[in-house]
C-alpha cells in the first residue's frame, strides 16, 4: 500500500498530506502555546507597546528568565505561523540577537488585548478540566447514552455546571470567557444590528452572570430596563444591581422575569433540542405577544456559512465539536427553525449574522 500511494502521488502532494497530518497531531501544541502566550502577558504587553516589541523587550515584560529567550523565540515562532504574531529579524543579525528580533500583533491576536476582548477564553478552553475531558471520547461514543451522559460527565464525574458550582476557580474563569464572548459580540450587534434593542421598555438577560456584558446594553439604550437572570452561585451574594441593572437569582427551565423581550447570548448551544424547547416555552410564558412587543432575541451561531472557506469551516466544526462534549450542539438554520416551531414560537423569524455564522436571530411568540 505504501508503494502504491508513492507511485501514485507526486512528492509535493505527499508533503502536503504529511504536514497536514503533523498539524492535526500536534495541533494541542498551538493551543498550548497560545495559553503560554497570554499567561505571560504577552500580548497586552505588545499592545501596551504600540503592537510591536522586539523580543527583548517582550522577554524583560513577561518576566522571562534571560536564559529562555531564545526558547521564548520559538513560541514566538509557531505563532507566528498560526497567524497570532509575525516575526522579522534585523537585516545582518546573527539568530541569537534577541535586540533585533521584532514580533508584532496580527489581526487575529488583536482579539486578545484591549477592553474588549477574549484572551478571558483562552484559560478556559485550554484548562485542564476541559481539554481532560477529550480523552474520554472513545469510550463516550461507545457507551449507552444513557448511562454515558455527557463526554464531560463521563470524565468528569459531573456536568461543567455543577463543577462550576463547587469550584470557585473553573466558576470564575467560566464565567470570565463568557462574558468577554458576549461582550465582544453585543459591541458588534449594537453597532451594526442595534435595531433589534430599539422601541423595548425592558429586557431580561437569561444567564447574564455578573451583568457586564448586559450592561453593554444598559449603557447603550438607558431607556431599557434591564434584568439578568443566572443561578445563584454564578450571581453571588455580593452582586447587586446598580439602578441600570437588576438581578435575579433563578433557573431558566423553572421561570423567566416577565419582561418585554427575553436576551438568550450562547445559552442554547449548551443544551440538546428538548432542554432547548423546554427554555423556549418559558421564554414564551416571559414575554407579552408579538401585537404588545413581545420577542427573544437570540444571539448565537448559525452553522452553514463557511461557503467553501476552509477556515470558517473549521472554526463551525471545532465548535459544535466542542459543544458536543457537555451535550450542546451548534444548528444549522432548519435545526434552529424545528426547535422554535416546538418551543410555541412562530415560523416568522429573522436571522441576522453578525460574523459569518455568528448571527442574531429574533423570534416571536
Amino acid at each position: 500500500m505504501a508503494l502504491r500511494l508513492l507511485a501514485e502521488v507526486s512528492p509535493q502532494d505527499l508533503l502536503v498530506a504529511l504536514a497536514e497530518l503533523h498539524s492535526h497531531v500536534l495541533g494541542y501544541v498551538k493551543s498550548m502555546a497560545l495559553k503560554c502566550a497570554v499567561d505571560l502577558g504577552i500580548p497586552d504587553a505588545m499592545h501596551r507597546r504600540g503592537g510591536a516589541a522586539t523580543l527583548t523587550d517582550i522577554a524583560t515584560d513577561a518576566a522571562v528568565h534571560p536564559a529562555k529567550v531564545a526558547d521564548l523565540r520559538r513560541l514566538m515562532e509557531l505563532l507566528s505561523t498560526t497567524g497570532m504574531f509575525t516575526v522579522t529579524n534585523g537585516e545582518g543579525t546573527g539568530a541569537d540577537d534577541s535586540g533585533a528580533v521584532v514580533c508584532k500583533l496580527t489581526t487575529a491576536c488583536r482579539f486578545l488585548v484591549g477592553s474588549l476582548n477574549l484572551s478571558p477564553m483562552v484559560p478556559f478552553l485550554v484548562s485542564p478540566p476541559v481539554v481532560s475531558f477529550f480523552f474520554s471520547m472513545c469510550d463516550w461514543l461507545r457507551s449507552e447514552p444513557a448511562v454515558a451522559g455527557s463526554l464531560f460527565e463521563q470524565a468528569r464525574g459531573c456536568s461543567q455546571w455543577e463543577m462550576a458550582s463547587s469550584d470557585a476557580t473553573l466558576n470564575r474563569i467560566l464565567n470570565d470567557s463568557m462574558v468577554a464572548d458576549s461582550k465582544l459580540f453585543l459591541e458588534v450587534i449594537i453597532l451594526d444590528k442595534g435595531r433589534v434593542f430599539r422601541g423595548l421598555s425592558s429586557l431580561v438577560d437569561v444567564g447574564g452572570g455578573h451583568g457586564a456584558a448586559t450592561q453593554v446594553i444598559a449603557t447603550a439604550f438607558p431607556r431599557i430596563k434591564c434584568t439578568v437572570l443566572d443561578l445563584p452561585h454564578v450571581i453571588g451574594q455580593d452582586v447587586t444591581g446598580d439602578g441600570n441593572v437588576n438581578f435575579v437569582a433563578g433557573n431558566m427551565f423553572e421561570s423567566i422575569p416577565p419582561e418585554n423581550a427575553v436576551l438568550l447570548k450562547n445559552i442554547l448551544h449548551d443544551w440538546g433540542d428538548e432542554d432547548c424547547i423546554k427554555i423556549l416555552q418559558r421564554c414564551k410564558e416571559a414575554i407579552p405577544a408579538r401585537n404588545a412587543g413581545g420577542k427573544v432575541i437570540i444571539i448565537d451561531m448559525v452553522i452553514g456559512s463557511a461557503q467553501g472557506n476552509r477556515k470558517i469551516g473549521e472554526m463551525e466544526a471545532s465548535q459544535n465539536m466542542f459543544m458536543m462534549c457537555i451535550n450542546g450542539m451548534e444548528r444549522r438554520e432548519d435545526e434552529w427553525r424545528k426547535i422554535f416551531s416546538d418551543g410555541g414560537f412562530s415560523d416568522d423569524y429573522k436571522i441576522m449574522p453578525v460574523l459569518g455564522p455568528y448571527s442574531v436571530i429574533e423570534i416571536y411568540p
